[in-house]
């Protein structure tokens, strides 16, 4: 038998501006909005970094639909655990990204302009925790996020980014959460509610998904509820740390 990870707290103190990257509207939604919501309310500064808007994620409604329905449910549940930033990047299409050099430049830039302290994103791993295959936009998301940390403190790497005035900024850590070998954890307990009221806004999402998907409380409870009983808290948020 597998012996269970052993996770140490993550130091919250060496940090004050987090930039969260994922691929589409929903993915912090599903656990990382309970670690905003607390981070928020300390009085750190996060921003949100998504590379679709997500046009292809309701099957029953087209993407010249869908993207903006999604876009604005993403700034909604972002605004419910206290963040006014979200940003989209432009050229890459949901379901279809691919990693490379454009979208590490894409993020690299994002970095410069933020300079946050901690970077945060999804897995990039072939499989959840749970065995799930994960999704291709994920993966390369995840990827490139891991790449343009080193990309953003360099210099001569996308060095036409100077021209538009982007100095190198050297990001601390990264941490990579939903990450099937997770070393830190964040004691959410205090802000389940939030993640709750954050994913429940992405109403035409979760209502395309069918009456049987679970609802957001019981869904947030599985994947924050879970890891807790590691760590002997009411709910937590796993991840992997990269220095």
């Amino acid at each position: 038998m597998t012996e269970p990870p052993k996770l140490e707290a993550l130091d919250e103190s060496t940090f004050e501006t987090v930039l969260c990257v994922v691929a589409h509207p929903d993915d912090l939604e599903y656990g990382t909005a309970a670690a905003v919501d607390k981070w928020v309310r300390a009085g750190k500064t996060v921003t949100y970094l998504l590379a679709t808007r997500g046009e292809a994620g309701i099957d029953t409604m087209p993407p010249d639909e869908a993207g903006p329905a999604r876009e604005q449910e993403e700034r909604d549940g972002a605004a419910r655990v206290g963040v006014d930033v979200v940003e989209f990047l432009d050229g890459f299409t949901d379901g279809v990204v691919e990693y490379g050099l454009p979208l590490r430049r894409a993020i690299a830039r994002e970095i410069r302009i933020r300079k946050p302290d901690l970077l945060v994103t999804s897995t990039y791993a072939d499989r959840f925790p749970n065995g799930f295959v994960n999704q291709a936009d994920h993966r390369a998301v995840g990827l490139a996020v891991v790449d343009a940390k080193a990309d953003a403190g360099n210099r001569w790497i996308f060095s036409d980014l100077l021209d538009e005035g982007h100095e190198p900024w050297q990001v601390g850590r990264l941490l990579v959460v939903a990450d099937p070998e997770p070393t830190h954890f964040v004691d959410v307990s205090d802000h389940f509610d939030a993640a709750v009221a954050s994913l429940s806004a992405h109403d035409a999402y979760l209502t395309a998904l069918g009456p049987d998907y679970p609802k957001p409380p019981d869904l947030l409870g599985m994947i924050l509820g879970g890891p807790a009983e590691l760590v002997g808290v009411p709910h937590a948020l796993t991840g992997r740390l990269v220095g």
